[in-house]
C-alpha cells in the first residue's frame, strides 16, 4: 500500500478550475442611463435658443401691430395703410408667439420637429420681400420706426440660418432612432387637412407672388383677400398663409397625433384669431364682402380641426401615462 501523506500535491491551473453557474452581480447605483433613441430624441439647447428668440419677437410684433397697429409709419418696420392687414399680421403673429411657448415646453425633437421646421421656412419666405422691398422700409425714418425696419432686418436675416443649422443638427442626432407612430391619423382628419392647406395654400401662393411681381407703394387688390394691400404687406400675409399650409404638409407626413400637440393648438389659435380680425373689420373702407365672408368660412374650419388634433395629442399622452403607471 503506498501512502500519500508526504506526497506534494500541484496547484490547480487557475484556468481549470470550474466556472461558477450563477455570479454575483453588484446593484449599480445611480440613476439609469437613458437609451440612445431618448438622447437622440431630445431637444438640443441650440432649439431652444432658437425657439425663445422667436417667443419674444412674436410677442413684440403682436403688440405693435394689434396695439399700434393703426400708426405703423412710427412704430412698425414699414407702413401697413390698411388697418386690417396690420391686424391679421398680428393675429398671425400672435398664434406663432403660442406656438414657440408651448414648442419651449417639450423636451422631445418629435414633438416640435414640426414647428421648428415651420418657423425655419417661415422665416426664409420672409426674408425674400424684406430684400426684395427693403426700399419700403423704414430706415430713412427717425425714431421708433428707424429702430423697428433695423430689429426687423437683422431677425429675418439671423434666423433663418440659425434655423437651418439647428434642423440639421437635430436631424442627424435623431436620424438613425425613428420614433414608432403611436397614433395614426385618421383619414378624414387627413382629407379636411389638405383641403385647408391647398386653400391656404393657393390664397398665400397669390398674394406672395403678386408681391414678387410688384413693386408698387400703392394699395393692390388679390383674389382671395378681401383688402387692399402693398406688395411688401402681401407678401408678408402670404409667407404665413404659405407656412400654415407647409405646416399641414409635414404633419400629414408624420402621420402622428401623439406629436401634433403644439401644432394643433397654435392651428386653433390661428384659425380663432384671424376670424376675430376678419369680423371686427367687416366694416373697413374697400373691403369686398365675398372674400371676406369666404375666408371667415375658410379660418374657422381651421378651430375644430385644430382642437380635435390637441384632443387626440393629449389623449393618447394620458394613455401612454397610464401604461407606464400600470393603471
Amino acid at each position: 500500500m503506498t501512502s500519500t501523506l508526504g506526497t506534494r500535491q500541484e496547484p490547480v491551473p487557475v484556468h481549470r478550475l470550474p466556472r461558477p453557474r450563477f455570479a454575483l452581480i453588484e446593484p449599480r447605483t445611480g440613476p439609469a442611463p437613458e437609451p440612445v433613441t431618448g438622447q437622440g430624441d431630445r431637444v438640443q439647447t441650440g432649439t431652444r435658443a432658437l425657439l425663445a428668440v422667436f417667443v419674444v419677437f412674436t410677442l413684440l410684433a403682436a403688440n405693435q401691430l394689434l396695439v399700434l397697429g393703426a400708426h405703423t409709419e412710427r412704430f412698425w418696420a414699414w407702413p401697413i395703410p390698411f388697418r386690417p392687414s396690420s391686424a391679421f399680421l398680428g393675429a398671425a403673429y400672435v398664434a406663432g408667439a403660442v406656438l414657440s411657448i408651448l414648442a419651449l415646453r417639450e423636451s422631445r425633437w418629435s414633438n416640435v420637429r414640426v414647428p421648428v421646421v415651420t418657423v425655419s421656412l417661415f422665416t426664409v419666405l420672409t426674408l425674400v420681400p424684406t430684400i426684395l422691398h427693403r426700399h419700403r422700409m423704414n430706415l430713412m425714418e427717425q425714431g421708433f420706426a428707424r429702430v423697428a425696419a433695423v430689429v426687423w432686418i437683422v431677425v429675418y436675416i439671423a434666423v433663418p440660418i440659425a434655423g437651418t443649422l439647428v434642423v440639421v443638427r437635430q436631424w442627424v442626432a435623431s436620424r438613425r432612432h425613428p420614433q414608432p407612430i403611436l397614433r395614426p391619423m385618421p383619414r378624414l382628419l387627413v382629407a379636411v387637412l389638405l383641403a385647408q392647406g391647398t386653400v391656404l395654400t393657393a390664397a398665400g401662393a397669390v398674394l406672395y407672388l403678386g408681391g414678387l411681381r410688384n413693386h408698387m407703394a400703392v394699395p393692390v387688390v388679390w383674389p382671395g383677400w378681401p383688402w387692399p394691400v402693398t406688395p411688401l404687406t402681401g407678401m408678408a400675409i402670404g409667407a404665413w398663409l404659405l407656412s400654415f399650409g407647409i405646416a399641414i404638409v409635414l404633419a400629414i407626413r408624420e402621420r402622428d397625433l401623439s406629436r401634433m400637440f403644439v401644432s394643433a393648438v397654435a392651428y386653433a389659435v390661428f384659425g380663432a384669431a384671424e376670424v376675430a380680425v376678419l369680423l371686427n373689420h367687416r366694416g373697413a373702407v374697400g373691403t369686398n364682402a365675398l372674400w371676406l365672408w369666404i375666408d371667415v368660412a375658410l379660418f374657422a374650419t381651421l378651430v375644430p380641426a385644430g382642437v380635435y388634433g390637441a384632443w387626440a395629442a393629449r389623449k393618447r399622452l394620458a394613455r401612454s401615462n397610464d401604461v407606464r403607471a400600470g393603471v
